[in-house]
């Protein structure tokens, strides 16, 4: 079927007090395990392509957003395109040409103030061309090689009344929030403030998204959904179940040298992640 628009998918599951699941692909073989695992999960589901991968390969988005939105073409569920974590206003501009429906607009690293004039001319552009835009206030920490920002640091957690006033400034579609995730976990042993989850979506009008999700154990995931979280990202899950399959393939043979076989292997056990992920998740994903 054709590509799905991201905003529609995502508000109408912060409506229906739902969640739609993203996961990031860095490869072709990436966005077909996503599919395959949504397709059996029989869920919808977000295609992302960060910034990362996009330098990943030499800097130019349309490969890779073209190879998985043909992927797409084909789904039996709502499958969407959307660019994450973008810094840079060179690749915001090029996103509408490339296919996606949406885009996350990082300037969570500047100071409150230069985020706000950031983002609200990203979004002003954005809305123009009929992308659907969301941001980040606080930060979750973790991506590029940085650690974690302790929990107590300022600025590391969302302050609800100042995301009340950034997305009135703003202008932005959704928000993804700080409350103690963390990029590129690779042990599911993060916990959240859910009671802070609680206050922001209490607190917001726009739908609520969680960067990080790898990092959290189904009770909190499931917990963080119904507390008020309209969009799961999950990332690394997907790099730790594919790179497992290929180290096992090798092992197993060490003389092998077709990659289709140990990439079939690491597609596989991806689409297993992500209906797994996705399973989790049923009651409280959108549908």
């Amino acid at each position: 079927m054709p590509l799905t628009a991201t905003g529609p998918l995502v508000t109408q599951a912060a409506a229906a007090h739902h969640a739609v699941a993203a996961f990031n692909v860095i490869t072709l073989e990436h966005a077909e395990a996503v599919i395959e695992g949504a397709e059996a999960a029989a869920a919808p589901v977000v295609l992302q392509i960060s910034e990362n991968a996009v330098r990943f390969h030499h800097g130019r988005p349309a490969p890779l957003a073209r190879a998985a939105a043909e992927a797409a073409a084909h789904a039996t569920v709502p499958v969407a395109l959307h660019l994450d974590h973008v810094r840079s206003t060179d690749l915001l501009h090029l996103a509408a040409d490339c296919g996606f429906t949406s885009v996350m607009f990082d300037a969570a690293h500047l100071p409150y103030e230069e985020n706000v004039t950031a983002t609200r001319t990203a979004a002003t552009w954005a809305h123009r061309h009929g992308l659907w835009l969301e941001a980040e206030l606080g930060q979750v920490g973790g991506k590029d090689g940085t650690g974690p920002l302790d929990a107590h640091a300022p600025g590391a957690r969302t302050d609800p009344d100042e995301a009340r006033a950034f997305v009135a400034a703003t202008g932005v579609d959704a928000l993804a929030v700080a409350v103690g995730t963390t990029h590129a976990m690779t042990s599911r042993t993060a916990r959240l403030d859910h009671e802070l989850l609680a206050r922001l979506h209490d607190t917001l009008t726009v739908p609520l998204v969680l960067h990080g999700s790898s990092g959290l154990p189904d009770p909190e995931l499931r917990r963080a959904v119904a507390t008020g979280i309209a969009k799961v990202n999950i990332g690394t899950a997907l790099n730790i179940a594919m790179t497992g399959a290929v180290r096992a393939h090798l092992a197993a043979d060490p003389a092998a040298v077709d990659p289709r076989r140990y990439l079939a292997a690491g597609r596989s056990a991806m689409a297993a992640a992500v209906t797994a992920l996705l399973g989790t998740l049923a009651p409280l994903t959108a549908r």
